[in-house]
């Protein structure tokens, strides 16, 4: 047991973590970086596609800006999105200069492809691999930083965050377990960076790695942090029939067709001019609709890459046809790729402001545990990375900054005991009854039947109560590994009482906003209602139940519009 202090402290070592912890260094700070996992183990690792910029001079950042606002159905916070699509130039050449190699063209030019909800090309790329190639070589900066030593960048690789500490007006750290020691530590820090990533594991099947179970969302939630916007979960159009593995939306920016039964391009009815390149929530819901109305196959629709040049695909989509053939038997260059709907990303989150600040004094969020509502109702692929990018930079900053005029806090000595008792408590459980794995599964079917593309009261409310039984029997269940070192049982443990909290807050969000917009389409309410429901909603904790608040999306220059592609 021990107790250790930086100027930022930082949990989750993906590209926002890492990013955050490159800017904070620069800064002069002292850095702890908190990760349950080795970093290019993050599930930034799981980024396919690229990465967004207005680079080209035939584009601009006001042209991104309102691809992504309409794409975000105009739930997006505009001040947001300008600083998002403003600085998106300057942070992907940076990128370059660390030692990303995106795709050149034969001229030596940086390539793009279009992503879907964008007039334009301006997804930058690495094959589709982008986000593994953009972690390694932030990672490999990351180690060159620790390197230098001054100031001290010290990672805590596989530790679990298991709560965060606060005073009760601000947040001073965290409780840390050591999982090869199975010891509780504090890690106190004069500003705490939430970098935890999503909560994709809420649903199964899901494209998420089974890290990503909303860790960083429940725990800030647990100290005061409001969550936003929820309800907004996007699902992906294209992820593999069985496991849920994604297929890049380079796919279709690349030129492949969707396909229903009959072997037509269904998105002609759905979005005629923008057609697969429409936004996902569309083409999501089109191709729900084929299946729903029997024109699927098994419960899926087609992806169809064959009129595809087999030397692109070998360039530049080649992990995708590896993915096909280990995972379902299917050579994308030979035969269509069975494809449907499924649970991609978080749209809402830890509200903030364009700094990362949370409504905590001293705590921070950035990347996919964050809501600076750049997505709003609907993220354009390839601006996540983006967002991790910019938004880490911008709290790694703002936390430095802070810091310089505070003093180092100090917890109650009680702290860690008061942990310990917590862990031991769910160690002592009798070592029989149900399985974690059944609860969770449990969890991930029943939100996948009732708050996935199409929604209404019935199903909703049908959830909510499902949640409330699925808690009451996580508070009984067995922690079944009674051991201290790599205790997996207990992290999962851990883990699921983190998933509950992330699907309660979305199904209540669901339940809440009586319209359609964006991933939230509600059968019983299928139009937009700009008139009552352009404005969040803030779902804040407490002990005696969920406090809901509510607030206008910033409008700048982008009028809310009919959406249609």
């Amino acid at each position: 047991m021990a107790s250790f202090q930086h100027d930022v402290l930082i949990i989750g070592a993906g590209l926002a973590g890492m990013r955050a912890a490159l800017a904070a260094q620069g800064e002069g700070a002292d850095i702890g970086i908190i990760s349950k996992v080795h970093p290019v183990r993050s599930h930034s690792n799981a980024a396919q596609g690229g990465i967004n910029a207005a680079l080209e001079a035939t584009d601009s950042w006001e042209e991104h800006a309102f691809d992504t606002i309409k794409g975000s159905d105009y739930l997006a916070d505009q001040d947001s999105v300008e600083v998002l699509c403003q600085e998106a130039g300057a942070e992907l050449i940076a990128l370059e200069n660390m030692g990303v190699i995106f795709n050149r063209d034969d001229q030596g030019k940086l390539g793009t492809r279009r992503f879907g909800g964008a007039k334009k090309a301006r997804t930058y790329f690495v094959g589709d691999i982008t986000g593994q190639a953009i972690l390694h070589v932030m990672y490999e900066q990351m180690m060159k930083a620790q390197e230098s030593g001054e100031p001290q960048m010290k990672l805590y690789e596989e530790w679990f965050v298991t709560s965060l500490i606060s005073d009760g007006e601000r947040c001073l750290g965290a409780t840390v377990l050591d999982m090869r020691t199975g010891e509780i530590h504090t890690v106190l820090a004069k500003g705490t960076i939430m970098a935890t990533g999503g909560f994709g594991r809420v649903y199964e099947p899901s494209t998420n790695a089974l890290i990503c179970t909303g860790d960083g969302m429940s725990m800030a939630w647990r100290i005061g942090a409001p969550l936003m916007d929820m309800e907004m979960v996007q699902h992906h159009p294209t992820t593999l029939k069985g496991s849920g593995v994604l297929i890049t939306e380079g796919a279709r920016g690349e030129g492949a067709y969707l396909l229903n039964s009959d072997g037509d391009r269904f998105m002609k009815t759905y979005a005629p001019n923008a057609m697969e390149l429409a936004s996902r929530d569309v083409v999501s819901r089109a191709e729900q609709t084929e299946i729903n109305e029997g024109r699927g196959i098994d419960g899926c629709v087609l992806l169809d890459m064959r009129h595809l040049d087999e030397k692109l695909i070998h360039e530049r989509l080649w992990q995708i046809r590896e993915l096909g053939i280990d995972l379902a038997g299917v050579d994308v260059i030979k035969e269509p790729i069975p494809i449907k709907p499924g649970c991609h990303y978080a749209m809402g989150g830890i509200k903030t402001d364009i700094l990362g600040q949370t409504l905590v004094p001293g705590l921070y969020a950035a990347g996919e545990v964050a809501c600076v509502s750049v997505h709003g109702g609907n993220r354009l692929g390839a601006n996540s990375l983006l967002d991790t990018v910019i938004f880490g930079r911008r709290a790694g900053v703002a936390a430095a900054e802070a810091g310089r005029k505070i003093d180092m806090p100090s917890a109650p000595a009680s702290t860690i005991e008061n942990e310990q008792q917590k862990l031991q408590a769910l160690l002592d459980r009798p070592a029989n009854g149900e399985k974690i794995a059944q609860i969770r599964w449990d969890l991930g079917i029943s939100m996948d039947k009732n708050v996935a593309v199409f929604r209404d009261a019935e199903g909703l409310n049908e959830q909510q109560e499902e949640i409330k039984k699925l808690k009451a029997r996580y508070e009984t269940v067995p922690i079944e590994d009674k051991g201290k070192v790599f205790n997996t049982d207990l992290i999962f443990g851990l883990e699921l009482g983190y998933l509950l909290d992330c699907a309660e807050a979305i199904v209540l969000g669901a339940i809440t906003r009586t319209e359609s917009r964006g991933a939230q389409y509600r059968l019983d309410y299928p139009e937009r209602n700009d008139a009552e429901w352009l404005k969040h909603i803030l779902l804040t904790y407490s002990p005696e139940g969920i406090r809901l608040d509510y607030q206008p999306v910033t409008i700048t220059q982008w009028e809310p519009k009919e959406r249609t592609y």
